[in-house]
Protein backbone atom coordinates (compact mmCIF):
# COMPACT_ATOMS: atom_id res chain seq x y z
CA UNK A 1 0.00 0.00 0.00
CA UNK A 2 2.82 2.40 0.86
CA UNK A 3 4.50 1.65 -2.47
CA UNK A 4 1.29 2.38 -4.39
CA UNK A 5 0.82 5.66 -2.48
CA UNK A 6 4.37 6.75 -3.26
CA UNK A 7 4.04 5.82 -6.93
CA UNK A 8 0.77 7.71 -7.13
CA UNK A 9 2.29 10.75 -5.42
CA UNK A 10 5.32 10.68 -7.71
CA UNK A 11 3.09 10.31 -10.78
CA UNK A 12 0.97 13.25 -9.68
CA UNK A 13 4.08 15.37 -9.10
CA UNK A 14 5.39 14.52 -12.57
CA UNK A 15 2.12 15.70 -14.08
CA UNK A 16 1.61 18.86 -11.98
CA UNK A 17 5.16 20.30 -11.87
CA UNK A 18 5.47 20.89 -15.65
CA UNK A 19 2.12 22.69 -15.57
CA UNK A 20 3.54 25.18 -13.06
CA UNK A 21 5.91 27.00 -15.40
CA UNK A 22 6.96 29.86 -13.13
CA UNK A 23 8.37 31.99 -15.96
CA UNK A 24 5.07 31.83 -17.87
CA UNK A 25 3.12 32.66 -14.74
CA UNK A 26 5.33 35.69 -14.15
CA UNK A 27 4.61 36.94 -17.69
CA UNK A 28 0.82 36.87 -17.40
CA UNK A 29 -0.13 40.52 -17.21
CA UNK A 30 3.57 41.42 -17.24
CA UNK A 31 5.59 43.25 -19.84
CA UNK A 32 7.32 41.43 -22.70
CA UNK A 33 10.08 42.99 -24.81
CA UNK A 34 9.38 43.80 -28.46
CA UNK A 35 11.93 41.88 -30.51
CA UNK A 36 11.54 43.87 -33.75
CA UNK A 37 11.07 47.62 -33.18
CA UNK A 38 11.16 48.12 -36.96
CA UNK A 39 7.97 46.07 -37.39
CA UNK A 40 5.55 48.28 -39.38
CA UNK A 41 2.83 48.01 -36.73
CA UNK A 42 5.22 48.99 -33.92
CA UNK A 43 6.39 51.96 -36.02
CA UNK A 44 2.73 52.90 -36.61
CA UNK A 45 2.13 52.91 -32.82
CA UNK A 46 5.23 55.10 -32.32
CA UNK A 47 4.14 57.54 -35.04
CA UNK A 48 0.66 57.70 -33.50
CA UNK A 49 2.11 58.47 -30.05
CA UNK A 50 4.26 61.36 -31.28
CA UNK A 51 1.47 62.73 -33.48
CA UNK A 52 -1.10 62.61 -30.66
CA UNK A 53 1.26 64.25 -28.20
CA UNK A 54 2.10 66.95 -30.73
CA UNK A 55 -1.61 67.70 -31.30
CA UNK A 56 -2.01 68.29 -27.55
CA UNK A 57 1.25 70.11 -26.87
CA UNK A 58 1.79 71.94 -30.18
CA UNK A 59 5.57 71.55 -29.74
CA UNK A 60 6.17 70.62 -33.37
CA UNK A 61 7.54 67.14 -32.57
CA UNK A 62 8.36 64.91 -35.53
CA UNK A 63 8.65 61.15 -35.16
CA UNK A 64 12.06 59.66 -36.01
CA UNK A 65 12.18 56.03 -34.84
CA UNK A 66 11.19 53.50 -32.21
CA UNK A 67 14.26 52.89 -30.04
CA UNK A 68 12.88 50.08 -27.85
CA UNK A 69 9.62 48.80 -26.49
CA UNK A 70 7.54 46.37 -24.49
CA UNK A 71 3.99 45.08 -24.71
CA UNK A 72 1.48 44.05 -22.09
CA UNK A 73 -1.66 42.06 -22.83
CA UNK A 74 -4.70 43.65 -21.21
CA UNK A 75 -8.12 44.21 -22.75
CA UNK A 76 -6.17 44.86 -25.92
CA UNK A 77 -2.46 45.66 -25.79
CA UNK A 78 -0.47 48.28 -23.93
CA UNK A 79 2.67 49.44 -25.70
CA UNK A 80 5.46 51.10 -23.72
CA UNK A 81 7.80 52.52 -26.34
CA UNK A 82 10.91 54.63 -26.22
CA UNK A 83 10.67 56.81 -29.31
CA UNK A 84 13.09 59.33 -30.77
CA UNK A 85 11.47 62.59 -31.88
CA UNK A 86 12.76 65.95 -33.06
CA UNK A 87 11.35 69.40 -32.28
CA UNK A 88 13.48 71.15 -34.88
CA UNK A 89 16.60 70.97 -32.73
CA UNK A 90 18.30 67.89 -31.38
CA UNK A 91 16.65 64.49 -31.35
CA UNK A 92 15.33 63.47 -27.92
CA UNK A 93 13.96 60.24 -26.49
CA UNK A 94 10.48 59.97 -25.00
CA UNK A 95 8.61 57.17 -23.28
CA UNK A 96 5.17 56.73 -24.82
CA UNK A 97 2.36 54.50 -23.54
CA UNK A 98 -0.33 53.56 -26.03
CA UNK A 99 -3.36 51.36 -25.39
CA UNK A 100 -4.63 49.59 -28.50
CA UNK A 101 -7.74 47.53 -29.23
CA UNK A 102 -7.21 46.53 -32.88
CA UNK A 103 -10.62 44.85 -33.25
CA UNK A 104 -12.22 48.25 -32.51
CA UNK A 105 -9.61 50.25 -34.47
CA UNK A 106 -8.95 52.04 -31.17
CA UNK A 107 -5.67 53.62 -30.01
CA UNK A 108 -5.24 55.90 -27.01
CA UNK A 109 -2.11 57.74 -25.89
CA UNK A 110 -2.10 57.29 -22.12
CA UNK A 111 1.32 58.75 -21.28
CA UNK A 112 4.16 60.63 -22.96
CA UNK A 113 7.30 61.58 -20.99
CA UNK A 114 10.77 62.79 -21.88
CA UNK A 115 13.53 60.36 -20.96
CA UNK A 116 16.42 62.19 -19.24
CA UNK A 117 19.53 60.22 -18.24
CA UNK A 118 17.47 57.32 -16.97
CA UNK A 119 15.09 59.63 -15.09
CA UNK A 120 11.62 60.31 -16.42
CA UNK A 121 9.39 63.33 -15.94
CA UNK A 122 5.69 62.91 -16.52
CA UNK A 123 4.13 65.33 -19.00
CA UNK A 124 0.81 63.71 -19.84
Amino acid sequence: MKVISRVLLLSLALVVVPLCDVSAAARIGGWSPISDVKDPHVVEIGEFAVSEYDKRSKLGLKFETVVSGETQVVSGTNYRLTVAANDGGASKNYEAMVWEKPWLKFMNLTSFKPVNNGRRRRFL
